[in-house]
C-alpha cells in the first residue's frame, strides 16, 4: 500500500444518496465458485485505513491504468483488457453475479492485467485510489434516473467531476456513454462547466464493443452519445 496523499483532494466528495440500487439477482453455481476461488487472484480488498492502493504493487508493474465504473456483465471491460495487454484495468461493480461472471471469463482468457472491485465505485475513487493515478476513467451507460425527482441520484454531478479530475493524471481521459438523450445533455452541461476538463462529444470509440445491452437499445431505437474529456494540465 502507498502512503496517504500528501495533499488532500480539492473538494472531497461525501454523499448520502447513492447513484445505484443494489439488486443482487440470482447467482449461478459457477459464479459462486468463481467468487470463492478466483477472488484472491483478481479481487481487490479495501486498503488499510489511512493508506491508498499502490497500482504498481497490485499489478507487479508500472503501466497505464484504466478504471471502469459499473461494468455490469463485463463484456466491455474484458474486451478492453484483452485488446490492450500493455495497460492495467480495474473494474468496479456492486452486483456480485456480474463480478463472478467476469472472474470466470478473465481466468479462461488468461488475463493478468485485470483486477476487480465489488464496492461502490465512488468510494473506491475517493478513499482507495491515489491522486493522479489514472490514465483513463470509463463510465458507460450509468443509470439515467429518468424521473426529475431522481435526478439527484445521477452519478455525473459537479462534485463527482472534480473527484474524477483529482484521480486522473494531467491529460488523462474521462470517457462516458449513454443511450438516454436527456442524460447526455446533463453530462455535457456538467463537464463543459468543470474547469478541470476540456472536450466534448466524440464518435463511438473502437475500444467500446457492442454489448448485449447496447444491441437491445439499438433495436429499441435509443440514441447513443459518447463523450471524451481530458484533464487539463495542473
Amino acid at each position: 500500500m502507498s502512503e496517504p496523499d500528501p495533499v488532500a483532494s480539492p473538494a472531497p466528495f461525501r454523499r448520502e444518496i447513492k447513484s445505484f440500487v443494489r439488486r443482487e439477482g440470482r447467482m449461478t453455481d459457477s459464479q459462486k465458485d468463481a467468487l470463492a476461488t478466483l477472488w484472491p487472484r483478481y479481487g481487490i480488498e479495501a486498503p488499510a485505513p489511512g493508506t491508498r492502493l499502490d497500482p504498481a504493487l497490485l499489478f507487479g508493474r508500472a503501466a497505464p491504468l484504466v478504471f471502469e465504473i459499473g461494468f455490469g456483465a463485463g463484456e466491455a471491460l474484458l474486451s478492453r483488457a484483452g485488446q490492450a495487454p500493455e495497460c492495467d484495468f480495474i473494474g468496479a461493480e456492486v452486483h456480485r453475479p456480474g463480478v463472478g461472471r467476469v472472474l470466470n471469463r478473465a481466468e479462461k482468457a488468461g488475463l493478468r492485467n485485470l483486477r476487480v472491485v465489488c464496492h461502490d465505485a465512488v468510494e473506491v475513487l475517493r478513499d482507495w485510489l491515489p491522486e493522479q493515478s489514472l490514465d483513463e476513467l470509463i463510465l458507460e451507460f450509468p443509470d439515467p434516473w429518468h424521473k426529475t425527482r431522481h435526478h439527484k441520484r445521477r452519478i455525473v454531478q459537479p462534485a463527482f467531476a472534480s473527484l474524477v479530475a483529482s484521480r486522473l493524471k494531467p491529460g488523462g481521459r474521462f470517457r462516458l456513454a449513454t443511450d438516454w438523450a436527456p442524460y447526455a445533455e446533463h453530462m455535457r452541461e456538467v463537464l463543459d462547466a468543470a474547469p478541470e476538463f476540456e472536450g466534448g462529444p466524440v464518435p463511438r470509440p473502437p475500444s467500446r464493443p457492442v454489448t448485449r445491452f447496447e444491441a437491445r437499445g439499438e433495436r429499441l431505437g435509443h440514441q447513443f452519445a459518447d463523450f471524451c474529456y481530458r484533464r487539463r494540465p495542473v
